[in-house]
């Protein structure tokens, strides 16, 4: 497999161990859950913002902290989103300065496009050098389903996303619309998750959230635009947070920046969730390592509703490591928040997205701001993603 020249190899987050190779597939048993690491010393935080010639816009501009190359790239020009900034939320919060991230303008409308680029790069790779690697899978709340199947038809392979019933009609059209296969399963979200062994008869190559390394590292160039626009770190960055994929790879991408001393320090990340499915934020406020499941899960953002989240323990840790915190709000709050930001900021954010506005104006009720912070508001995925669910928001208001 092609790699930078800075990568160094796949990290054991248990052991500290480094494999010298980007194949997951190499690795033993005992090496659990891994990270990609790098030679930061060889890393010039000018040239990680200057992007090389013949590079588009896009995050595959950061290869420099990147596993592969730009040139081997999978990839739709993901990345370079805009980073809004909303003098009115600034006023509301009483904060200094606040900016949406609008992830919703990445290919397939979602910050995950970025992590599913690098990793089907990756599966691509081992499929150019003659590894069986079909079918692709992953079990997904609708996004990711959606992104995998995009990504994959790049790459002409075969991909599978078991999402729940409630996935969204635009996920489900769209990722049949990309050429991927897709299996719809009664329930929620661990239903979906469960059914992909019971219904693959076959081996697969698992694109799940931290089941492959690659998905959060390439969320984590969030972090990488977010300095380069705002010429250094803001004070406080509100994550719509699941899985934990997005949390976790936008710390990892500020630590790096820190690390090779792109930034003083890495900003305080807050994780919002829906009050109807908050694990992580339960885990926060309860002081443990990790959240429990969520025994009961009830809420219209699901996106959100991962009860048991496979990154849970990484995203406490990008919390606490952080000086952050979490935040949750009412199904209700998240939905308005939502309709607010489109009606007085133009920008269209999806359910998920709504997490993070209806998460700071809590924040600034319990008097968390200062005064003279830098904040940005992640939104997660666009508004065409939910317009059903958005306007019967509004029907159920009597508009």
């Amino acid at each position: 497999m092609e790699t930078t020249e800075t990568f160094r190899g796949l990290e054991s987050r248990a052991s500290g161990r480094v494999y010298e190779t980007a194949d997951p597939a190499e690795l033993p048993e005992e090496a659990g859950r891994v990270e990609p690491t790098y030679e930061y010393d060889a890393v010039d935080p000018d040239d990680l913002f200057s992007a090389s010639t013949g590079i588009p816009a896009g995050h595959w501009r950061f290869d420099a902290l990147l596993p592969f190359p730009a040139s081997a790239g999978i990839s739709a020009s993901e990345g370079s989103t805009p980073l809004v900034p909303t003098e009115r939320l600034a006023d509301e919060l009483g904060v200094d300065a606040v900016y949406v991230k609008d992830e919703g303008r990445n290919p397939t409308g979602t910050v995950l496009d970025r992590g599913l680029s690098v990793a089907l790069t990756a599966v691509a790779m081992r499929a150019a050098a003659g590894a069986d690697v079909e079918p692709l899978a992953c079990a997904s709340p609708g996004n990711a389903g959606q992104s995998m199947a995009a990504y994959a038809g790049r790459a002409d392979l075969r991909s599978y996303a078991f999402v729940p019933s409630r996935c969204a009609f635009s996920n489900k059209a769209m990722t049949n619309v990309h050429g991927g296969d897709m299996r719809v399963v009664g329930g929620r979200f661990p239903d979906a998750a469960a059914a992909v062994d019971e219904q693959l008869e076959t081996a697969y190559t698992d694109l799940d959230e931290f089941a492959t390394p690659y998905r959060h590292e390439g969320v984590k160039t969030v972090a990488f635009e977010l300095v380069a626009d705002l010429g250094g770190a803001p004070d406080v960055v509100v994550v719509p947070t699941g899985s934990g994929e997005v949390l976790a790879g936008v710390y990892k991408g500020f630590s790096e920046l820190a690390r090779i001393d792109a930034i003083g320090s890495v900003p305080r990340l807050v994780a919002a969730q829906p009050s109807g499915c908050a694990p992580i934020a339960a885990a926060v406020e309860r002081g443990l390592d990790e959240p429990e499941p969520w025994s009961t899960p009830d809420t219209i953002c699901g996106e959100l509703e991962i009860p048991d989240p496979a990154g849970g323990r990484a995203a406490v840790e990008a919390v606490e490591r952080s000086g952050g915190t979490a935040v949750t709000a009412d199904d209700g709050d998240v939905l308005e928040s939502a309709v607010a930001v489109a009606r007085n900021e133009v920008i269209e954010m999806g359910v998920a997205g709504g997490a993070a506005p209806a998460g700071a104006w809590e924040l600034a009720e319990e008097d968390y701001f200062e005064g003279d912070e830098t904040v940005v508001l992640l939104n997660a995925d666009a508004g065409l993603k939910t317009p059903d669910v958005l306007r019967s928001h509004l029907m159920g208001q009597g508009i």
